[in-house]
């Protein structure tokens, strides 16, 4: 995909990591970027740094929490009388915070399945649509099993399976639905954990267990999924780990799991 020209839409977009996609997605050409994010986001703060640096109308914020459906659909409907034609959607508003995973299942998986088929309803060709690109922000621990945060590890376990299942409609829709893995990397999520988990886990043990694997920055993560949405085919899972290049990955069927005795 040339997103020269193309306009996108990011959830939490407003800070940290997902400030760095929208700057990355300007700077190899998008022609604007809708952000969503709270209201004590400084929303607003990120949009007058993003038009400073690649020009006016370029950046727009809208004030939205993702994991309310009203407000999300209200907002979502906001960028589509405003643009028009929408080509990019990335579900990247997320916490990891297992002390209140009620909350963060509203917001990790059910907005983004919502913003997904929001998305899909307006690009895809079965609606009169033109096709488009949907990211969806998984992790590696959504590949393997990880004992310190368990109910965000489940999170993520379900955003790789939904989009895997949902791609399959591709055919039909047009619209690619992607999902970038990144493993631990520098940003808020990680550095203020400590105090997320549930209260059985031992704060030690998981400052520990962080401390020593191999972390990337954001602005690596960035122009990873820079490289996704431009070469990435329909149903593409990419992981981003230790700051090397990112990589595809094929997901096992069943079959795969068996042990042989």
């Amino acid at each position: 995909m040339n997103i020269k020209g193309k306009t996108a839409l990011i959830t939490g977009g407003a800070n940290g990591i997902g400030y760095l996609y929208a700057k990355e997605l300007l700077r190899n050409g998008l022609k604007c970027v809708y952000i969503m994010d709270l209201p004590n986001s400084e929303g607003d703060v990120a949009v007058t740094k993003l038009e400073a640096e690649f020009g006016k109308s370029r950046a727009v914020f809208l004030v939205c929490d993702v994991s309310k459906a009203k407000d999300f659909e209200l907002t979502f409907k906001e960028v589509l009388d405003a643009c028009k034609d929408l080509d990019i959607l990335i579900n990247n508003a997320g916490i990891m915070n297992d002390s209140r995973w009620e909350f963060m299942i509203d917001l990790n998986l059910k907005a983004l399945v919502r913003g997904t088929l929001m998305a899909i309803d307006h690009m895809g060709k079965h609606k009169g649509g033109k096709g488009g690109t949907v990211v969806n922000i998984a992790s590696t621990v959504g590949l393997n099993a990880y004992p310190y945060f368990p109910v965000y590890c489940a999170t993520k376990h379900a955003v790789i399976g939904f989009s895997s299942s949902i791609q399959e409609l591709y055919e039909k829709t047009c619209v690619r639905i992607l999902t970038m893995c990144p493993a631990v990397t520098i940003t808020a999520l990680i550095t203020e954990c400590a105090n997320k988990a549930l209260e059985i886990m031992d704060k030690d043990e998981l400052i520990a267990d962080i401390k020593k694997r191999p972390s990337q920055s954001a602005e690596h993560v960035a122009r990873a999924l820079m490289d996704l949405i431009e070469k990435g085919d329909n149903g593409a899972i990419w992981v981003c780990a230790k700051g090397e290049p990112p990589y595809a990955i094929k997901r096992p069927t069943y079959s795969d799991y068996r042990i042989f005795q």
